[in-house]
């Protein structure tokens, strides 16, 4: 069964092959190929669903996509569902400067990575929502992930996401908890 992923982001991925091969054998994962939709929703879950919509409509393959990122508790959720976007290049290094220099003087440093996982056939549409907590650090660490990564530090963790492995961030992570729900989810459904 192919299914095609809505998204132009290729660690987002490379991290859904991780996470869905093993769980959803036989599935294959294919890019999209058009246009990237605009993202106009006001929440994680509208996002999810219009690139899952915009890819299921290009191909007329089943399909799945994420809207992800980072709410910051003392920049009363910001960056949120601008994470991508944040700062004027939307460059990683410069979001995660832009953060960082926004928390300056904050002492509540509680921040959640958030994800919703949606899947679209001609049969219906679901999205599923996770969360990973966590608290930021005062300067970037580690050379793995992507996004936010560096800057965060999980929940009972002493290091980074950044200085997380592949599989260990896979296995606790926001992404991960939301696309392992859905490769259940999509484990009992007719395969169309």
């Amino acid at each position: 069964m192919r299914v095609v992923v809505g998204t132009r982001n290729a660690h987002k991925i490379e991290e859904l092959q991780q996470i869905l091969s093993p769980l959803l054998p036989g599935v294959e994962l294919v890019p999209a190929a058009g246009d990237a939709p605009d993202e106009d929703g006001t929440t994680f879950y509208d996002n999810a669903l219009i690139k899952a919509r915009a890819a299921h409509a290009e191909s007329g393959l089943p399909s799945v996509a994420d809207d992800s990122g980072l709410e910051v508790s003392a920049l009363e959720g910001a960056p949120g569902i601008h994470s991508a976007r944040y700062s004027p290049s939307g460059l990683d290094a410069d979001n995660t400067a832009l953060v960082l220099s926004r928390m300056a003087g904050h002492d509540d440093r509680a921040a959640e990575f958030v994800c919703a996982a949606a899947y679209v056939t001609d049969r219906g549409e679901y999205v599923i929502e996770r969360r990973w907590a966590g608290t930021l650090a005062l300067e970037p660490s580690g050379g793995g992930g992507f996004g936010y990564d560096p800057i965060f530090i999980p929940e009972g963790r002493s290091v980074t996401a950044a200085q997380l492995s592949a599989h260990d961030k896979n296995d606790v992570s926001h992404r991960g908890k939301a696309f392992r729900a859905l490769a259940e989810l999509m484990a009992t459904l007719p395969r169309s």
